[in-house]
């Protein structure tokens, strides 16, 4: 089969497209026939070797783990003698290692099924960027209906999806992107499109109870401007320019202040859960998240397509096909 490798750390020049033995399903193991994958600051993270600090896991002077990707969707192919889940056949979607390849081997625990309604292409632009954006809002922002929300850097892969869970808990959504994107994402059901280029939102005077920020283009203080007295801000990415120092710098000063202030800062990053898999897959089933694809890549094109995320432009996911 055909899979993304590489033995090096470095610019997308690294990764090559080889010829690797189809894996074999262990006990608890699916095979599967992937049909897309999709892209994530994750992987090029993890291709970089980027933070150095990453590399005490990683591997300090070459990747351990010679294959990217995460987010995947396709075919069951075959199942371990312990599998109970899923059968030859089932379309599902989740997270793996290795996902930008023909054929991967995971636990049945990382996936769940595809809904019917939603394609291939879809269902792999789900996982990492969805169920970020779900726990931030639900679990860590603790959103609750009628609340003011705003999400600032809108048109992006967990963005877009933050819009449409926020509206399906019934939040007042306020969003802010570009001008080219203002009608994308207000067709994901925003109340409000702010463009950033004609306004400022931390100088708006309007108050929100919670700030989903995936930018981090104001300082805080600005952002404490339009923050309600006990609301929250939580932060889950940075804008082309800032490094993860950024974040770093967010979560101590956050943590500080909320020592004496009633407004609350944070730093959140998902966790992989088949449970909120199965969420999304219901939300997406009732019509309520509909993801959004920027572009499709071939297998082949796997370097060509984490450049073009790099650029930090994308509008929703990055995703590779592979039949």
């Amino acid at each position: 089969m055909k899979a993304i490798v590489y033995h090096h750390y470095g610019s997308p020049d690294v990764l090559r497209c080889e010829e690797v033995a189809t894996p074999i399903a262990k006990d608890e193991e699916v095979l599967l026939r992937i049909r897309a994958a999709s892209i994530n600051p994750y992987d090029w993270h993890f291709m970089r070797g980027d933070p150095y600090a990453m590399r005490i896991q990683a591997g300090l002077l070459k990747p351990r783990v010679t294959r990217l990707g995460v987010d995947v969707a396709g075919q069951v192919e075959a199942v371990g003698s312990k599998v109970i889940q899923f059968k030859p056949g089932d379309a599902v979607f989740g997270t793996c290692r290795g996902a930008f390849a023909e054929y991967v081997c995971a636990s049945e625990s990382g996936f769940a099924s595809k809904p019917d309604n939603i394609t291939y292409e879809q269902a792999a632009a789900v996982p990492i960027a969805a169920l970020t954006a779900l726990q931030c809002l639900r679990d860590k922002g603790h959103i609750q209906p009628g609340q003011k929300v705003l999400i600032n850097g809108a048109a992006g892969g967990v963005s877009t999806f933050a819009v449409q869970i926020a509206k399906s808990f019934g939040a007042e959504v306020s969003a802010v992107c570009s001008t080219r994107n203002l009608d994308m994402v207000r067709s994901l059901g925003a109340d409000r499109v702010i463009d950033y280029t004609r306004e400022d939102f931390t100088k708006s005077g309007q108050c929100y109870d919670l700030i989903f920020d995936l930018v981090a283009n104001h300082s805080l203080s600005a952002y404490r401007r339009v923050l309600s007295p006990k609301g929250m801000y939580i932060v889950a990415g940075v804008g082309p320019g800032r490094s993860v120092v950024t974040l770093l710098t967010r979560l101590i000063t956050g943590r500080f202040l909320s020592w004496f202030v009633s407004q609350r800062f944070s730093v959140f990053g998902a966790k992989l859960s088949k449970e909120d898999l199965g969420t999304m897959a219901d939300l997406m089933q009732a019509g309520k998240v509909t993801p959004v694809i920027d572009r499709c890549y071939g297998l082949s094109e796997v370097p060509e397509a984490i450049r073009y995320l790099e650029q930090g432009h994308a509008r929703g996911k990055v995703v590779i096909t592979t039949s």
